[in-house]
């Protein structure tokens, strides 16, 4: 089959798209024919070699987190899936990714795939609509009548978290600049950040507010003075710890995302019942 991998860490020129070895499920596992894969922050930055300490992985590798495809064999012992079905997976950090014609996925990363929306768009799902979920449920708590700041969701994860947390019932404000407005049209307030300070925008404090932008450490650190007190800072930018208010009883959470299947399956569930997009 054919494969991108890279054989030394570099930029992107590193890539190389080449004929590897068809690989064979074992116990547990399932192999995917892929439909498509996509490319996140993370998959560059372990490309670059800057995840070698947190996410080691052995050289050659085959880059691609998500996994959208369809079942094209079984390994021994596996259940709940048959050969055709269509699925979408969030792959171990680790492992060989799905930039290949066919890559091995542990049965338990695997749901079943959204039936409204081309296979190969569901893609787009799994590493970010989880990191959204998680930040905002998982970790900030979020409930119905809060109020959240998402900072930095004109990108993929906030234009998830702004939805999700809009169905979830709270208010939603969203710092995007102007080309990024499509992507947070059903928040309550959008912020212009090019334009505005995000703490002179948020009048009145937020439950929870979560950080997903490369922001410079000192805005970092003041978003914990729009958290009311006992609320919550949940922060992907983990090179740079999440700001805490420990008078006040604000947290700062750095968020890891991780596979979940159960939770993928919800927010499957989400776009075929048209409330995702």
């Amino acid at each position: 089959m054919k494969a991108v991998r890279f054989h030394e860490y570099g930029g992107p020129e590193v890539l190389r798209y080449e004929d590897v070895e068809l690989p064979v499920p074992g116990p547990g596992q399932v192999r995917v024919r892929v439909a498509a894969t996509s490319f996140n922050s993370v998959d560059g930055n372990i490309r670059g070699g800057f995840m070698q300490g947190p996410i080691p992985v052995v050289l050659p590798h085959t880059p691609g987190l998500d996994v959208a495809g369809t079942v094209d064999a079984l390994g021994q012992g596996v259940t709940g899936f048959e050969v055709g079905d269509p699925v979408v997976g969030f792959l171990p950090m680790d492992g060989t990714g799905a930039a290949a014609e066919y890559v091995l996925a542990p049965v338990e990363v695997l749901t079943s795939a959204p039936r409204s929306i081309p296979l190969a768009e569901a893609a787009a799902l799994p590493v970010v609509g989880l990191t959204a979920y998680q930040a905002l449920f998982d970790h900030g708590k979020l409930a119905a009548g809060q109020r959240v700041l998402i900072n930095g969701a004109g990108g993929a994860v906030g234009g998830y978290a702004v939805q999700l947390a809009k169905n979830a019932g709270a208010y939603v404000i969203a710092t995007a600049s102007p080309r990024s407005a499509e992507a947070v049209k059903t928040a309550d307030e959008v912020v212009d950040h090019t334009a505005t300070a995000v703490t002179d925008a948020v009048t009145e404090p937020v439950d929870l507010a979560l950080n997903l932008a490369p922001v410079a450490p000192e805005q970092l650190a003041a978003l914990a003075g729009v958290v009311r007190p006992g609320g919550v800072v949940v922060n992907t930018t983990v090179w740079m710890p999440a700001p805490s208010d420990e008078g006040r009883g604000v947290r700062g959470i750095d968020l890891f995302v991780r596979s979940d299947a159960g939770q993928l399956a919800r927010l499957v569930g989400l776009v075929d019942r048209g409330e995702l997009r």
